[in-house]
């Protein structure tokens, strides 16, 4: 006993205390998502209970916007922590080659701060279903792993009641592969697709790294195109349900030319019963990721690991469905640029944040929260500060490019302003999210606006200045 109280006083005199467990990162990324589409937000048609779950317990974000709505330069910007005009050409190239070879990726900061780090599927770009079909890297970056995993799945091809909703107005023509609206109601069970067998491989993988602290980036690919799912996630959707976005008369008369999607109802010669489909084959799409995120959300909770891990949860851009007749991404509209978000950190309360936040800010973010130094370089802001006080504001605006770096959107509380061309010789759009949240009028031509566009174009410039002031040329 005297010896016990001798070694304690000792203790105590020298400081001596036990070193912090270092927090896991559990990093799990959707494709094509848009916060439209997830119950935990505004749309109850579609459910997804085991994301619900995750946002009661975390911090729900309702104002998050990629920062370039097409899977490639999204996830190099995200996973760089550098506006696109920095990381990407704007088409789909990802990975390091337009990153360069001084700057640490996200993982990477983490991997060479002693965690396991490991990617499951798709976090840099993977084309979908093409890479997913033969099981490959895609534009992968091996220096941000530890190890990688691929999860093959036969999308398309996958036995089942298959249909074409794009481009086949009579439905005469065969299912095919690609970037189409193709729709799979597939038999067999989960682990018969790529994400059923991502969610097997990072649940396998919690439980081999549990005693070490981990970087686990899980991506699933859907509901990206094709639509491919178990055959019972489409019962709850019957199409014939679906109740489809108003079409409004002259919708597309007041918005430039390149303000018109890429895919449309038009362009894609869908009926209205096309539309109906293609939107409950997403839902069943979206509820078919959602159980997939749930049991890798449930091993991490099985393996005691949730009260020393950060959840993150989130999309590499949104998806139209039929708002307007667009359809898909590209677009700088609400749907297709907004994404959700959910922060779940140890030790901190349920909120929800309303803040402006960008995909950019969750490398600054989860790096502070671990405790590791990162360039302060980096152009994303860490959230830190609103998760402990969701009420504060970390930006007044989000800012987003598309179109190959040649559209640019600013969203503020109150304006969504879209100009197409720096010099803006392609159009406008302004749009008064307080009365027009869906973005029906375009007010930049009426002169009662005009002072309003003048603005918007003087803090754009102000904002390209901001971003390509912090180039390439950066070194460490």
């Amino acid at each position: 006993m005297k010896n016990l109280l001798l070694f304690l006083s000792f203790s105590l005199l020298m400081g001596c205390k036990q070193e912090p467990t270092p927090l896991n990162v559990l990093f799990i990324i959707a494709d094509d998502l848009t916060a439209t589409a997830v119950s935990a937000y505004e749309n109850k048609a579609c459910q997804t209970p085991n994301i619900d779950k995750l946002a009661a317990a975390g911090v729900r974000f309702t104002q998050t916007y990629c920062q370039y709505p097409v899977c490639g330069p999204s996830r190099a910007s995200f996973m760089s922590g550098y506006y696109p005009s920095a990381t990407t050409t704007y088409g789909y190239v990802s990975g390091r080659k337009n990153i360069g070879p001084d700057r640490k990726t996200w993982s990477q900061l983490f991997k060479e701060n002693g965690y396991y780090t490991a990617r499951v599927s798709k976090i840099f770009h993977m084309g979908v279903p093409g890479d997913i079909e033969k099981g490959s890297d895609g534009k992968d970056d091996p220096a941000s792993w530890t190890e990688k995993f691929n999860s093959q799945g036969p999308e398309w091809l996958a036995p089942g009641e298959g249909e074409l909703v794009q481009g086949n107005p009579d439905g005469t023509l065969p299912i095919k592969g690609g970037n189409v609206m193709t729709i799979v109601k597939a038999d067999g069970d989960d682990l018969v697709h790529s994400d059923g067998k991502t969610a097997e491989k990072a649940s396998a993988l919690i439980r081999a790294h549990k005693d070490e602290p981990f970087f686990l980036a899980v991506g699933f690919v859907r509901p990206h195109v094709p639509f491919v799912a178990p055959r019972t996630y489409f019962t709850p959707y019957p199409f014939e349900e679906v109740i489809l976005p108003p079409k409004v008369e002259g919708d597309w008369d007041d918005i430039p030319q390149r303000g018109i999607n890429y895919v449309t109802s038009v362009n894609g010669k869908m009926n209205e019963i096309q539309e109906q489909k293609a939107v409950a084959a997403y839902y069943a799409s979206v509820t078919y990721l959602d159980a997939q995120v749930g049991k890798v959300l449930n091993t991490l909770k099985e393996e005691g690991l949730e009260d020393n891990t950060i959840v993150v949860f989130t999309s590499d851009h949104g998806f139209h469905l039929g708002e307007h007749r667009f359809w898909m991404k590209v677009s700088l509209h609400e749907e297709s640029v907004r994404v959700p978000m959910i922060i779940k950190v140890p030790g901190k309360k349920p909120a929800v944040c309303h803040s402006f936040t960008e995909l950019l800010d969750l490398y600054p973010t989860v790096a502070q929260l671990a405790g590791l130094e990162h360039s302060e370089n980096l152009q994303g802001k860490s959230l830190v500060d609103v998760l402990e006080d969701p009420t504060k504001e970390v930006r007044d605006m989000a800012f987003s490019v598309s179109q190959g770096g040649k559209t640019f959107l600013l969203r503020t509380k109150k304006w969504a302003y879209i100009q197409y061309d720096e010099d803006a010789s392609s159009g406008v759009e302004l749009f008064d999210m307080e009365r027009d949240p869906k973005q029906y009028t375009n007010l930049a031509t009426n002169p009662a606006y005009e002072e309003v566009v003048v603005e918007f174009k003087e803090k754009l410039q102000q904002k390209l200045a901001e971003v390509r002031a912090n180039d390439l040329e950066i070194t460490y």
